[in-house]
């Protein structure tokens, strides 16, 4: 989760609740967050598999939220994104034959369930609207 995707997804997030029901281009958001526009097309195709956001291609085309914001958790905006839990595992193989190194991983998948459960619970305790009502 280290990787930026959540912030990069709530921005985009955030400009269509605000946008007033309009399509918005992939141009206006990416000068929004200041990235490549194809980076957007990219956050967005998760977004738009999970049912969050509406696609529609053409001269006047953009995006759109696919539910009112108020029906949008922010829980469910992570979990488009991410599969697995916010912390990674060492690319390394643990030694089996040192007592820590073979109970290592298990010890961290459990703790990184409990993480990522109590990431999930805030989350999801806050509806997109609820985080755009911060704004001026």
């Amino acid at each position: 989760m280290n990787d930026g995707r959540f912030a990069i997804a709530t921005h985009i997030l955030t400009l269509l609740s605000r946008s007033g029901g309009h399509w918005v281009s992939s141009e206006f958001i990416a000068g929004s967050v200041n990235i490549n526009p194809v980076l957007v097309r990219r956050e967005t195709a998760s977004l738009r598999r999970a049912g969050i956001v509406a696609c529609k291609e053409g001269k006047n085309g953009g995006y759109l939220l696919a539910r009112e914001s108020d029906l949008i958790l922010l829980s469910d905006v992570y979990r488009a994104l991410y599969n697995g839990p916010p912390l990674a595992f060492a690319k390394n193989r643990p030694n089996p034959a040192c007592e820590v190194g073979r109970q290592i991983e298990g010890h961290l998948a459990a703790l990184y369930g409990e993480a990522e459960q109590a990431l999930l619970d805030v989350l999801g305790r806050t509806t997109l609207k609820a985080f755009v009502d911060r704004f001026d």
